[in-house]
């Protein structure tokens, strides 16, 4: 099944807009098994998202060690939820191949983030796996997006219009969505209106500070879905005792019954 299949089967499922960023910090966790810690909190909650998403960065930090926890981790995960890989890959068409075999063939996500930068032939091979999904880094959630994000061509366009506008043209099978910043509000109701049936990945809230309630009223689309809401610290580390899955199922129940008050749901 491809993935916006996939996506919207879960969300339905479990009534939720709601993904788990997995994305652990040996110094924050309340156990040393990097892998032990992911299986209880995706235990806790599985049941109150339409995704995770892993960090690959977290991982890759932590050397083989953590490289094999993430592979165990995306196995463990139900088939029903789909993963995204956050890898944020972008290279020459060669280069971006081997990333896309590595990350949909080893590691066997159902979606990952890839950048835009180096154009069409840096992200086509992963558009060539149909049944997976692929979130092009639009504008994201750090405070200085703009420095790049804001330039202005000569028709008045800003980049991450254009990135917008192009990830538009590329989506021929339906399987791009964007990465979009819940730290830009104004941004994020321009791209929906420019994007009107795409999957938008929208981090940035809890620790962020990006705003729940017009992440969710901007983000959705017409049939109220669409909307990937990412929290990642402010759920996984919601205790750092014993009691640690409890505590993220907790704040991810809250979480999901915000964002559907906030959809009208």
């Amino acid at each position: 099944m491809e993935f916006v299949s996939r996506l919207l089967n879960a969300s339905r499922r479990n009534r939720s807009l709601l993904c788990v960023g997995l994305d652990p910090d040996p110094s924050k966790l309340p156990v040393r098994d990097v892998f032990e810690f992911n299986r209880a909190i995706i235990d806790a909650t599985s049941d109150l998202v339409c995704c995770y998403k892993p960090n690959l960065a977290f991982y890759e930090a932590m050397g083989i060690r953590g490289l094999q926890a993430l592979k165990k981790t995306v196995a463990y995960i139900s088939g029903d939820i789909p993963v995204i890989g956050d890898a944020k890959r972008g290279d020459i068409g060669n280069t971006a191949a081997a990333y896309a075999e590595a990350l949909f063939g080893y590691y066997k996500f159902d979606a990952v983030t890839v950048n835009p930068y180096l154009g069409y032939d840096s992200v086509k091979p992963f558009l060539d796996y149909r049944d997976k999904g692929i979130f092009v880094v639009c504008r994201t959630s750090n405070s200085s997006a703009s420095d790049f994000q804001d330039l202005v061509d000569n028709f008045g366009i800003k980049f991450y219009q254009s990135v917008a506008l192009r990830a538009g043209d590329w989506n021929r099978k339906g399987n791009i969505g964007l990465v979009v910043g819940a730290t830009y509000p104004d941004e994020l109701k321009e791209i929906r209106k420019l994007c009107p049936d795409m999957p938008l990945l929208i981090p940035g809230i809890g620790a962020q500070g990006g705003d729940l309630e017009l992440s969710v009223k901007f983000g959705i689309d017409a049939a109220k879905e669409k909307a990937i809401i990412v929290a990642a610290r402010q759920v996984i580390y919601a205790s750092k005792g014993t009691g640690y899955a409890q505590a993220a199922r907790e704040v991810a129940l809250e979480l999901r019954d915000s964002i559907n008050t906030f959809r009208g749901i």
